[in-house]
């Protein structure tokens, strides 16, 4: 798909003018370098210079709009807040003033005030109290019209708030379009014209007008609040943010996903509207470093605990230094991560105690203890004794952990959360992590990055980090959200929450880990053994959208709203514009895959044009039917998930919703000796429908074919070169009985046979030679049987300590001592019926 008709079919039609002029400016690239009507002529650096002038204009224009729209949706929100607040404080005084027992006094009063008015003007005419009795009904019908008129500000309020929604999702899109839009007519013009413009645009334009590079997590937040407050009319859900639900019974599984950053505010405004965004502190306006949260993972030079964590190993720890905020907060917290395995019938458990900055190198060294600290506590009233005591516990195992496995900071991880929570209750908890950034802490190599220090000190939370050398941090490309729900026991998750996971905006990717893929990535010297998604990262996660599933997360604007256009849709060009765009080399003319009944609205073709489209459809679907009904139809393609422009991919469905457990016998099929066979099977179909290579300077990303399907796309990927893929194996005790007993029943059957033989040679005479060939046979069999029931159990046992997802079947071995076991029957029989 061209990039002039992507951003003509996803701009917002009221801010057209405002975009981009890209068609302008390829047109006039095109005229001017000789490939339009004015001929052949050479570009020159006049025209160069003209060329950057109009792309200065143009991104000026954008950067206009783009700060000044969000400063008016900022105010926007404010004072719809402001009218929320005010609205609620009136209703709250009506619903006072028409309390049963505020009414009691109040008619008790009135009455006894017209008792004495009665008394003292008997002589008041009839018609002065039926005119009384008018006003107080006229009274009665302003009440009840105040209180019926609540709901419908509230109804107004709410499509207000919608709209708001809305324009953020656009405005963020907006924001992208143009920026791409900035960097493809950039290489276009180097393609066209000869000149290298990039890296000139770059630093002196686009750095010092860094509209692109706008947070929207201020707006989110004021947007979650007042979203929240209009939803729940002006009664926010309050409690405890840290505090969990109230069951007693309940089953948790979390779950991780990738979201590439042209979903993230989508994602994110489609999840506010379920659950409002979690702040510990509602009474500090934000700011960007609230989100903020770094995380410092200690390891030895064998990376011990990275490959605990891997394999999934049972008491596999993870130890880390964690703060939130910038590199001012003083409140360091010490972590300690321990999976556990189901068979244990305990849970992973994570713990942890808060250390003041200043402390932390003595206390990593081991010249302090927290002992100290923590009765401290308790004099002071903060914590109970019992808890003290399990700190002291924690902190006493985390330092002897520390000391004695020679552990070391060696990766520090980076990100700005966005959580979703309702306050006090952990049901249902979705947290999304941006901007994750893992940099190097160790000085395995002899550089010392921290120094004596337990951390570094030239580097904050200034994303990207440009003073941190390229070699010592992997920005990771893309988001991760994670979904955490605490369900009661037979209870379906919400359905919002199934269908944001199923939806074309985040894949899954269970078991993903900051520390894992911040070592495997910095430290390839020190890892052997690599995370099966590593392989896979030049991959691209996108795919087309669900109709269905998209429908039910896409953000819409009321339908009362005058507006002319949806966000989440194509707006849809009037019949009497025509759309042209200079044909540039490397872009590719085709679409991307959409629904059949939306192709006149996508290809915005003529009407004669969509007509003969139709009807070449409709005969060539009679024709399959005529071949179906005689038998001749041919076999339909399944269609294979495209992750990569070279290669196939193998669908791996699950359910995104189930506990990342359940994922460990199927991560078994990544292992290569369990899909040979598959592969073989596909690998001809494969071949025929193998996808072109796309062409060298191809300059549209959609211009590749996006995998299909709402499961986790896995291709078949081979590790580096030296390295090995963490196949996730689960090795329980009933494994390591299940090998004994094996063990066991050969041992039986060998010690029979051995009896069979010692019976022939005790019961036979000395000179009968045929007995004694029977018991050598027999004898033969029987150690043959012990010796493979010992060497199977020896190569099992290594096997399962390896925690190798390999075959542990031996399909040759039973069958061939049966072989044996019958010739030596055989045997035995022949040489008798020979004797008689």
């Amino acid at each position: 798909m061209k990039f002039g008709q992507r951003i003509r079919s996803t701009l917002y039609a009221e801010w057209s003018d405002q975009y981009l002029d890209y068609n302008g400016l390829k047109r006039d690239l095109k005229d001017n370098a000789g490939n339009g009507p004015q001929g052949m002529r050479r570009w020159t650096e006049g025209d160069e210079a003209a060329f950057v002038k109009r792309l200065e204009k143009e991104l000026l224009k954008c950067e206009r709009f783009q700060v000044g729209k969000a400063d008016e949706l900022s105010t926007k929100i404010t004072s719809l807040e402001h009218q929320v607040t005010q609205l609620v404080q009136s209703y709250d005084q009506s619903q006072i003033q028409l309390d049963p027992q505020s009414q009691a006094q109040s008619q008790s009063q009135s009455q006894s005030q017209v008792d004495e008015d009665f008394a003292a003007e008997a002589d008041q005419d009839e018609d002065d109290e039926e005119e009384d009795e008018e006003d107080e009904r006229a009274r009665d019908d302003d009440d009840a019209m105040s209180e019926a008129s609540y709901d419908e500000k509230f109804k107004d309020l709410e499509e207000e708030v919608a709209t708001l929604v809305a324009d953020v999702h656009d405005l963020a899109l907006y924001t992208k379009l143009n920026f791409t839009g900035f960097v493809k007519i950039v290489k276009v013009s180097r393609k066209v014209t000869g000149f290298n413009l990039k890296s000139y645009f770059s630093a002196e334009y686009l750095d010092k007008h860094p509209f692109y590079k706008y947070n929207y997590d201020g707006l989110i937040v004021k947007l979650s609040r007042l979203f929240d407050l209009v939803r729940t009319r002006g009664h926010p859900i309050e409690g405890d943010s840290a505090a969990g639900g109230t069951q007693n019974a309940f089953v948790r599984s979390t779950t991780k996903y990738w979201v590439h950053e042209d979903n993230i505010v989508h994602l994110k405004l489609a999840i506010l509207k379920q659950l409002p965004v979690l702040v510990f502190n509602p009474s500090k306006e934000f700011e960007v470093k609230d989100s903020a949260i770094t995380s410092i993972y200690f390891d030895n030079e064998g990376l011990e605990l990275y490959l605990g964590r891997l394999e999934k190993t049972e008491g596999a720890e993870a130890i880390r230094l964690r703060w939130y905020g910038d590199v001012s907060n003083k409140t360091i917290f010490v972590e300690r991560k321990t999976h556990r395995e189901d068979w244990t019938g305990e849970k992973s458990v994570k713990a942890r105690f808060a250390i003041a900055e200043h402390k932390a190198n003595d206390f990593i060294a081991g010249r302090l203890t927290m002992d100290d600290e923590f009765d401290e506590l308790v004099k002071r009233g903060k914590k109970t004794v019992k808890e003290v005591d399990s700190m002291k516990q924690l902190a006493n195992e985390v330092q002897y952990a520390i000391l004695t496995r020679a552990l070391s900071p060696v990766m520090r991880s980076f990100y700005n959360r966005t959580a979703f929570q309702l306050p006090g209750d952990a049901r249902v908890r979705i947290s999304l992590d941006t901007e994750l950034t893992m940099v190097r802490e160790d000085d395995f190599d002899g550089k010392p990055r921290a120094g004596k220090n337990w951390r570094r000190t030239d580097m904050g939370i200034d994303f990207p980090f440009d003073e941190v050398d390229a070699k010592d941090k992997e920005v990771f490309p893309y988001a991760v959200l994670e979904v955490k729900l605490q369900t009661q026991l037979g209870q379906e998750p919400p359905t919002w929450v199934t269908d944001l996971v199923h939806s074309n905006l985040v894949t899954p990717v269970p078991k993903f880990s900051k520390f894992i893929h911040g070592c495997a990535t910095l430290l390839p010297e020190r890892v052997e053994l690599i995370p099966f998604w590593q392989p896979q990262m030049d991959r691209d996660i996108r795919r087309p959208a669900d109709p269905e599933t998209a429908k039910k997360v896409a953000i819409e604007r009321p339908h009362s709203a005058n507006v002319s256009s949806t966000s989440g849709t194509n707006s849809v060009p009037s019949p009497t514009q025509r759309y042209e765009e200079p044909n540039s080399e490397g872009e590719d003319d085709e679409y991307l895959v959409h629904p059949s009944h939306n192709e006149v609205k996508r290809l915005n073709l003529p009407p004669e044009l969509i007509r003969q489209a139709q009807e070449a459809r409709e005969e060539r679907e009679n024709n399959l039917k005529e071949l179906a009904a005689t038998g001749k139809a041919p076999q339909p393609v399944r269609r294979e998930s495209t992750a990569s422009q070279r290669d196939y991919g193998l669908r791996l469905d699950i359910d995104p919703l189930q506990p990342s457990r359940s994922y460990d016998k199927k991560y078994s099929l990544l292992d290569p000796r369990s899909l040979q066979k598959l592969f073989k099977a596909k690998q001809s179909d494969q071949n025929d429908r193998q996808p072109p290579l796309a062409e060298e300077g191809e300059s549209d990303d959609e211009a590749r074919p996006l995998p299909e399907g709402n499961g986790v796309e896995y291709t078949r990927v081979h590790a580096p070169a030296d390295k090995r893929i963490a196949i996730p194996v689960r090795i329980e005790p009933k494994v390591i009985f299940a090998n004994e007993r094996t063990f066991l029943k050969w041992l039986h059957f060998g010690i029979l046979i051995g009896g069979i033989a010692t019976t022939l040679l005790n019961f036979i005479e000395p000179t009968d030679r045929i007995g004694l060939i029977s018991a050598g046979m027999f004898t033969l069999t029987a150690l043959l049987s012990l010796a493979y029931a010992a060497g199977m159990y020896t190569w099992r046992v290594f096997k399962l300590r390896r925690r190798d997802a390999g075959n542990y079947h031996d399909p040759y071995g039973p069958t061939f001592l049966c072989a044996v076991l019958v010739a030596s029957v055989l045997v035995n029989l022949i040489l008798r019926l020979k004797q008689l």
